[in-house]
């Protein structure tokens, strides 16, 4: 069986790691990036009808201002995010597990909500609601992450910046599978590998499912 490969920050990449070593999958940690917080004000609460979480780190790294939000209902892409945000004393009022459009397509329309997010994203526009975007953490990329272990291996690619990163420290590429969450963060990997594929759905499960298939075939010689 091939080894497993993570690079998304921490403590997301250990949070991937133990699911996957629960699959039987031997599993490397090497992330590509550093999460860290941004300074930010937090708005009137009262303007928003609630609060979109698309990641937990939004959660982990908002600091005080957070708290001046408390009241809002929370929005959450995946049962982490959601996890997080019960833990800082929010109510949830929806989760979703198949990415930001599908959540968002699934609650009433014609809401005012605050999107706390990373400052490397894709803007949530979405035509039923109205969102404001506010960065409150960034992921720095790390200057030398050991990718030692990513010959032969299945790398996990969280997002299209990590597909971008790994893609450049990595000239020497046709032994590596990639797994992608998405179909946009398989394109941006490029092309030269040993083979890359996408998950059926854009959540931690059915990227895992997809490594464990991709784990359990030979490596290219």
């Amino acid at each position: 069986m091939r080894r497993l490969l993570v690079l998304r920050p921490e403590p997301g990449a250990s949070a991937t790691a133990e699911r996957a070593r629960a699959l039987g999958l031997t599993t490397v940690v090497a992330p590509l990036f550093e999460i860290e917080p941004l300074a930010w004000d937090a708005p009137e609460a009262g303007g928003f009808d609630g609060l979109l979480l698309t990641s937990a780190n939004a959660v982990r790294h908002s600091g005080e201002g957070l708290q001046e939000l408390r009241g809002l209902p929370v929005y959450a892409v995946g049962e982490s995010t959601a996890e997080a945000a019960r833990e800082e004393g929010f109510s949830i009022a929806a989760t979703g597990d198949g990415g930001v459009d599908r959540l968002l397509g699934s609650i009433e329309q014609d809401l005012k909500l605050l999107h706390l997010c990373g400052e490397d994203r894709r803007d949530v526009v979405e035509a039923g609601h109205r969102i404001a975007n506010v960065p409150v953490y960034r992921a720095r990329p790390l200057d030398s992450p050991d990718l030692g272990a990513a010959e032969g291996a299945v790398a996990l690619i969280h997002s299209p910046r990590a597909g971008r990163r790994f893609a450049e420290l990595m000239p020497e590429r046709g032994s590596t599978t990639i797994a992608a969450i998405s179909r946009a963060a398989a394109e941006a990997v490029g092309r030269g590998w040993a083979a890359v594929e996408s998950a059926s759905e854009p959540n931690d499960d059915a990227l895992l499912a997809l490594a464990a298939r991709l784990c359990d075939k030979p490596a290219p010689k």
